[in-house]
């Protein structure tokens, strides 16, 4: 199963690689990892999604607990979650693509953030389907870079009837 792992963590050297070295060595393989600051002062926020079964992941988040800098970490998997990624695609582009290729950004959402003589760059953020469309439909004109963010997830806030509510 897909686990979605979030960690507050103090913005130290050497947090990051402690981390990843005890997915490592539970051979696990982390899917997407992304890391950014918080609204608290000197603590990041990790987003880790790893696959695998609840008591093996149940085991990694206590021994995630035991490391130094670790202050808070919960499996947001079951959770009412917000999840997004970014990604900038570099698609391949000629006089006579770019329309279609406008298009398809415009359906999506997404942002032509650059365009050059032979390509065009769009932004695009959303849920990982969301993004995967997106790119799909871009393959056929030649992508010729593309970078992700990986999943970035967030509870959602409870009205007081228990409901999430937002979207």
């Amino acid at each position: 199963m897909r686990h979605t792992l979030v960690a507050l963590v103090e913005d130290k050297p050497g947090v990051l690689t402690r981390v990843a070295s005890l997915f490592r060595r539970r051979n696990f393989n982390i899917e997407s990892l992304t890391v950014g600051h918080t609204e608290i002062p000197h603590i990041s926020r990790m987003t880790i999604v790893v696959d695998g079964n609840d008591a093996v992941v149940e085991q990694v988040i206590k021994q995630l607990y035991k490391l130094l800098n670790v202050t808070k970490i919960n499996d947001v998997t079951r959770e009412p979650i917000i999840v997004r990624e970014l990604a900038l695609v570099k698609v391949q582009a000629t006089s006579s693509t770019r329309g279609e290729i406008i298009q398809f950004a415009e359906v999506f959402e997404a942002k032509i953030v650059d365009v050059a003589l032979d390509s065009m760059t769009i932004e695009v953020t959303g849920t990982e389907d969301k993004v995967d469309s997106l790119c799909r439909l871009l393959r056929p004109f030649g992508i010729k870079e593309m970078v992700r963010t990986g999943r970035v997830a967030m509870v959602r806030g409870m009205s007081e009837n228990g409901n999430g509510k937002g979207r």
